[in-house]
């Protein structure tokens, strides 16, 4: 998950502070916003761990089994490939998928591997989004029936309150209350961490279940059922790749002692509490996360729960906001509405049509399950899929970027695939109690995804087949007596070499050219931020056209209007208020004889009027933008 809009805040502590105390205040925010969610795990991971092997009466060799399999599971997938190996796997200091991705598209031997690799991850991504909050905020909720039965019937519409709630506040921003989501989650951890140790000191002899025999002795022994339950297990390490995607916003080492000092030592004590209280208790099986605390502690328990959930739910729909602006940038999704809710935070934002859709997705989900322990079907295989796409494009990564022979990097990483691979056969197994949502919506995004690159690709090949060369077109029109007019066009266009379709309709229709005239082209590189020095390039064709490339990185929102103020430092002449940006607007039309299959063009109009206006997306004067219309066969 990218959560950058939360983490924007906590980065903007005092610079002159010690590097220590920026070092710790960093740490304490990364266990808000990149543990939150792994962080919930313990509500429900162990419970519907245990429930499998709790069918025919618990013996003790299969609680320490099932605590082992969480505990290494957790040492295995998050510690070993998280924490130490791919926050190494940096790119320009950004982690995450699609930074990943966009590492390995750069090299030189590019492949429609990486693509599909890159398209998949980002879709399995948006069904983790949908099914997180949900399963969170219920699981959290669902802790008001062991306060009195009375509240189990208002469990369902309390879910839905909170999370409606917070889809609604999210136009607002979040930042003023970031900064508390650090601490809160830091109480959430001690608060569990307590409660585990007060169970162990009555049953000690669970800390055996670091033994990893006892793991394997439960797998080989238990069939398909232990295959059930390390569906399960995997519950435990949701919310891993969070460590990550957040890496821009808080650098390695806060992650790794975040990690270290306080949410594994936590986790690892709960987990361990539940399973001593389950061996002491067996009838704990049916909520063993609440029922290990004193009754006195169980009301403020749950209302920290609650709490705890919705800073992970947050934590889920900014690192949407974040992945989706990964990929427009990418090419993979139109231009969506991008809304800054901060004037100071450039990566607080919020995005209106997603926010919308995760709202209706999770409110539907809560509505068709209307439990955690039914969610828990759904969950995981979105998130094991994730996993294996990462794995797959660090091997690329290893070989491609670093230089590691073929073999060594598949040594290297064969023993986490295999557990991952392990993993997700175990979640589809799944698929028919509820395993399909994320898996279709996973589908549909990548369906998607696929139309709009493969479409604006053949737009674009199809557009510079019928254009006019910028270079044959500059001297005709010198040689003309054509009404020049005063000040300064602008034309945006995708295709640098060809003259824009914008200029030709208005020599067409107007017949006249400004004074001076600017061919601009917006680009985005396969870095997350492109330097300021690296902004702008500036050629000068004759007296009247210029040719400017400006360049963005994919996590950055293309701000035109400011980079061209930027670009006057580097000699550009012109007046802002004689400005004029123009733009071409195309009517997009479907027929079967060109392009892609019927059915696609129709996908791609629709997704294309989802669009947000250029004007707003580049953030261009509206007052000072004119746009020419065309009609495009696709």
């Amino acid at each position: 998950m990218q959560s950058s809009s939360d983490a924007a805040v906590l980065q903007g502590h005092d610079a002159n502070a010690s590097r220590p105390g920026r070092t710790a205040a960093l740490s304490l925010g990364a266990v808000g916003i990149v543990y939150g969610d792994i962080g919930t795990s313990p509500l429900y991971a162990f419970r519907e761990a245990i429930r499998p092997a709790a069918a025919d009466g618990l013996s003790e060799a299969e609680v320490f089994g099932v605590v082992s399999l969480l505990l290494w599971a957790l040492i295995l997938i998050v510690t070993l490939k998280y924490v130490l190996f791919l926050l190494r796997a940096d790119n320009r200091g950004e982690g995450g998928i699609l930074s990943l991705v966009a590492l390995v598209q750069d090299h030189p031997r590019r492949s429609g591997v990486v693509f599909v690799l890159g398209v998949s991850g980002a879709a399995l991504f948006f069904g983790d989004a949908i099914i997180t909050p949900a399963i969170s905020v219920l699981s959290a909720v669902e802790g008001l029936k062991l306060v009195t039965p009375v509240l189990e019937a208002y469990v369902l519409p309390i879910s839905i309150g909170i999370l409606v709630s917070l889809f609604m506040v999210q136009s607002r921003g979040t930042g003023p209350l970031a900064r508390w989501f650090g601490p809160i989650t830091a109480i959430w951890f001690l608060a569990m961490g307590a409660a585990g140790v007060a169970q162990i000191v009555d049953a000690p002899g669970i800390l055996w279940a670091f033994d990893p025999r006892y793991a394997l002795s439960f797998m080989t022994e238990h069939g398909r059922v232990g295959f059930v339950v390390l569906g399960a297990v995997f519950l435990s390490v949701t919310g891993a790749e969070a460590l990550y995607a957040d890496l821009g916003h808080f650098g390695r080492k806060p992650i790794q002692l975040a990690w270290f000092l306080l949410v594994l030592p936590a986790l690892a004590l709960n987990y361990l509490g539940q399973g001593a209280l389950v061996w002491q208790s067996p009838s704990a099986v049916s909520d063993p996360f609440f029922l290990m605390v004193p009754p006195w502690a169980l009301p403020g328990l749950v209302v920290l729960a609650t709490i705890a959930t919705v800073i992970a739910s947050q934590a889920v729909i900014t690192g949407a906001f974040s992945m989706t602006r990964q990929a427009i940038q990418l090419g993979l999704l139109p231009r969506l509405v991008i809304r800054h809710t901060s004037t100071t935070e450039t990566g607080q934002i919020f995005l209106p049509v997603i926010n919308a859709l995760l709202l209706v997705g999770v409110v539907i989900l809560v509505l068709a399950f209307q439990t955690s322990t039914a969610l828990a079907a759904a969950y995981g295989i979105a998130v094991s899929g994730t996993m294996i796409v990462t794995t797959a494009l660090a091997y690329l990564m290893l070989h491609r970027v670093w230089g590691l022979p073929k073999v060594v990097a598949m040594v290297a990483l064969a023993p986490i695939l295999l557990i991952e691979a392990a993993f997700l056969a175990a979640n589809l197994a799944k698929v028919p109690d509820g395993g399909y949502v994320p898996l279709l919506l996973g589908a549909t995004l990548v369906i998607m995804m696929w139309t709009w690159a493969r479409g604006t690709q053949q737009l674009f090949e199809q557009s510079r087949k019928l254009s006019v060369p910028l270079v044959d077109f500059i001297p005709k029109i010198e040689n003309t007596s054509t009404l020049h007019a005063p000040g300064t066009a602008v034309f945006l266009t995708s295709d640098v070499s060809a003259t824009p379709p914008a200029l030709l309709h208005n020599l067409k229709h107007n017949h006249v050219l400004h004074a001076h005239i600017i061919v601009l082209t917006v680009e985005t590189r396969d870095v997350p931020r492109v330097p300021e020095n690296e902004r702008a390039v500036i050629e000068r064709l004759n007296d009247r056209f210029e040719r400017i490339s400006l360049r963005f990185g994919f996590m950055e929102t293309p701000n035109v209007n400011r980079a061209l103020g930027f670009c006057r430092k580097q000699g550009l002449q012109f007046e802002g208020m004689k400005t004029t940006f123009f733009l071409g607007r195309r009517k997009l039309v479907a027929k079967a004889d060109i392009g892609m299959p019927i059915w696609q063009d129709h996908l791609y109009i629709f997704m294309s009027r989802l669009a947000a206006d250029p004007s707003d997306f580049y953030h261009l004067p509206r007052d000072r933008v004119v746009e020419l219309g065309s009609q495009v066969a696709v």
